[in-house]
């Protein structure tokens, strides 16, 4: 069995170093580090998962180019197999610039591209049914958000694996595409922002009770620099975020999905788990980057 398959987006991230304004156009402006990483709620995750020492699998698509075959080399190089990923002709390779501010605040300049497109093919099917945990970062994508799709996520979790799932730039109607997959994951971990995407005000706590009503086993709210707040067999657990300077928030989100995996993969509990998500964040944070200053895990 496989610790963990990531499936859903996969960027090329281009991230710029400090940016907290533009250059005149006539006036080239230095800055301190440019950098490429893979990225995304499939490649991110799988990419930080696979530095803390998991066995890690990616079910996406790139485009047949150039951006394509850098992230598919980051990739490998990071131990990631990288057998259903899809090279697809019809458009580029996803590809985003991040111009990151002083205070680790990024604005993003995307391309969408050929990770729209990602499917469960019947062998992404069998690879994530061999593992021991199964990432879905695919809602909103189309084929990914199918009922055809969902079904194969009920498929893979009646077989054994730990279904956790996030979301890539939720609208509000997403909470209808939600009600049908949630009673197939065991934890829903989306942010403090999507959250509001799709209930508006609500307070984290009424937040956490929505979609556990909705089905979810478990649930977590990526605050940010508030911390985390989750809510797992009837109890609430806080976890407050770490105190750093933040270099870049890029992969925050991932990398917290990966840590929490990371955790309950070695047997720690929901909470300890928590910890640990938000410990892998903060490393992340201090340095640009998908990995930041996340150091590798050995065993």
């Amino acid at each position: 069995m496989r610790d963990l398959t990531c499936a859903g987006l996969t960027t090329l991230d281009i991230l710029v170093r400090p940016v907290d304004a533009l250059p005149d156009a006539q006036q080239p402006m230095l800055v301190d580090e440019i950098a490429l990483a893979p990225a995304g709620t499939a490649s991110g995750t799988a990419m930080v998962a696979a530095t803390l020492g998991l066995d890690v699998a990616v079910i996406s698509a790139v485009g047949k180019d150039v951006n394509g075959d850098i992230v598919l080399q980051l990739l490998e190089q990071t131990g990631i197999d990288c057998g259903q990923v899809a090279r697809l002709g019809e458009l580029p390779t996803s590809t985003s610039v991040l111009t990151i501010r002083s205070d680790g605040e990024r604005p993003v300049f995307h391309m969408l591209g050929a990770s729209i497109l990602t499917a469960l093919s019947p062998a992404a099917i069998e690879v994530a049914r061999r593992s021991r945990f199964f990432h879905f970062g695919g809602v909103g994508f189309p084929n990914l958000s199918s009922p055809e799709a969902f079904a194969a996520v009920a498929e893979i979790r009646a077989g054994g694996t730990y279904i956790t799932c996030d979301l890539i730039a939720p609208q509000p109607q997403t909470i209808e595409t939600l009600r049908v997959l949630l009673p197939h994951v065991d934890c829903f971990m989306p942010s403090e922002a999507e959250v509001r995407v799709l209930l508006g005000d609500a307070m984290p706590e009424q937040a956490l009770e929505t979609f556990i009503g909705m089905g979810a086993a478990s649930c977590i709210i990526k605050r940010g620099s508030a911390g985390s707040i989750g809510w797992h067999d009837g109890e609430i657990h806080e976890v407050a975020a770490k105190t750093i300077t933040p270099v870049d928030t890029t992969s925050c989100g991932d990398s917290y999905c990966a840590g929490f995996i990371s955790g309950l993969l070695r047997g720690s509990s929901f909470l300890d788990s928590m910890a640990t998500a938000t410990e892998t964040a903060a490393q992340v944070a201090q340095g640009l980057g998908t990995l930041g200053k996340l150091e590798k895990r050995v065993a």
